[in-house]
């Protein structure tokens, strides 16, 4: 079949871009570090046929949530292939990748309270964790971070000394120990500045401390498909010739935990003109693509993009000065960019935006139209992966009007408490 009888709008994966860059990483890290891990971030995109595609190259599953360490069960990964962070863990699955041996890094006092819990009921076992450091990166470089001189919100403070309180408070738990430090911290520029700046911190922790470490968590926050911004070869010699100054990697482990600089480069979003008008001076392009699907957070200002015209509309197309690319929904801000001093679009076109693979899945609405296809391109074939949403997806597990029903049994239940999570079966692509 043919590419332009794909029903629009629907993602792409390019395989091998995908590999390349997951090759490239590998690369780096083992030739700056070589003892390292990667943990693939969950939030970043969770599609499952991207999740077990990483899994057989090998890398960690990077959760934040309960709901995420449940399809990290559910998709094959074992409690001790799981790294867990943020601060909305649940107590049962903290607890089960503790003492599998995966990696919990500390968010928030109520885990110190778990950990403590754990412990004393397993006094023969030593458990090993992390904590994330809030410290202050804007003022290692200035303008660079995302919240500026407010500063983050995640993990214990180094500037009012609760991060030097949480670890006195692990160190007086006679089985515990502090094995590692997770330093991630989000920025506009995602340059090597900000990582040198992260790995100085690390060191500095360290020293002040006295720390004896398994483990520096870098977290992720990396560039990832532009031209003439870092890559993954530029990131880690320079963190690497910084952490040498108190870890070696016989000792220390270096965990990153990619999402954006995996997937950005190798995925698409394909849409299809619906319609085109012209109202007062604007000439509007309707598309069956949304902002919603690209930019959910409504933040960005510009696209990657490029138009594909239908062959069944040949000839030369005039010009124009000015075109509105607008989505489908019923929303006057749906309007993702204008089109300027390009050939004039009709019904049919395509308009393809590049470098969309991070969180543009995970954060998609179901806001008027379902989720899309998904599919991957394989050797210039496309296999589906994710069909379309339709109403017997969106319906599933609901109730309808008369059908009500209430069960404590449903009340207060996570994925945390005894269920098996490895039952699930996962179609082959088509």
């Amino acid at each position: 079949m043919k590419e332009w009888d794909y029903q629009t709008p629907y993602f792409v994966i390019e395989e091998e871009q995908l590999a390349a860059d997951y090759a490239m990483l590998v690369q780096s890290l083992e030739e700056s570090w070589g003892n390292y891990r990667i943990g693939y971030s969950f939030k970043t995109n969770s599609l499952p046929w991207l999740v077990t595609y990483l899994k057989e190259k090998g890398a960690a599953a990077e959760v934040v949530s309960d709901d995420e360490y449940a399809l990290a069960r559910y998709l094959g990964y074992s409690d001790a292939e799981i790294i867990y962070n943020g601060p909305v863990k649940e107590k049962a699955s903290f607890e089960k990748v503790l003492l599998a041996g995966g990696i919990v890094n500390l968010d928030g006092r109520r885990e110190l309270d778990w950990l403590e819990e754990l412990c004393a009921r397993f006094p023969d076992r030593t458990v090993g964790v992390g904590i994330r450091v809030n410290f202050d990166l804007e003022k290692a470089c200035p303008g660079q971070t995302t919240m500026g001189e407010a500063g983050g919100r995640f993990g214990f403070s180094y500037e009012n000394g609760s991060f030097a309180r949480a670890v006195a408070r692990v160190r007086q738990i006679p089985n515990a120990r502090l094995a590692g430090l997770h330093l991630h911290s989000s920025s506009k520029t995602r340059s090597v500045e900000v990582f040198e700046a992260i790995a100085r911190m690390a060191c500095r922790l360290k020293e002040e401390l006295d720390l004896t470490l398994s483990y520096v968590d870098l977290g992720g926050g990396y560039c990832g498909g532009l031209s003439g911004r870092p890559q993954y070869p530029d990131y880690f010699p320079a963190v690497s010739r910084i952490l040498r100054r108190e870890f070696q990697p016989e000792e220390t482990a270096l965990i990153v935990e990619p999402g954006i600089s995996l997937l950005s480069k190798a995925t698409t979003f394909v849409t299809g003109v619906t319609d085109v008008r012209d109202i007062g001076k604007e000439r509007y392009v309707i598309t069956d693509g949304s902002r919603f699907n690209i930019d959910p957070t409504m933040i960005k200002s510009s696209y990657l993009f490029h138009t594909v015209l239908h062959p069944d509309h040949p000839g030369q197309r005039r010009e124009l000065e000015h075109q509105c690319i607008s989505g489908f929904s019923c929303m006057e801000v749906d309007r993702m960019f204008s089109f300027r001093n390009g050939p004039e679009l009709a019904e049919g076109d395509r308009i393809v935006y590049e470098n969309v693979g991070g969180y543009t899945m995970s954060l998609n609405p179901l806001f008027i139209k379902y989720f899309p296809d998904v599919y991957i391109r394989r050797k210039g074939q496309l296999y589906q992966v994710r069909e379309r949403w339709t109403p017997r997806e969106y319906v599933a597990n609901s109730l309808l009007f008369g059908q009500e029903k209430q069960t404590a049994a449903a009340v207060g239940k996570g994925s945390g408490d005894d269920e098996d999570h490895t039952d699930i079966k996962l179609r082959n692509p088509k």
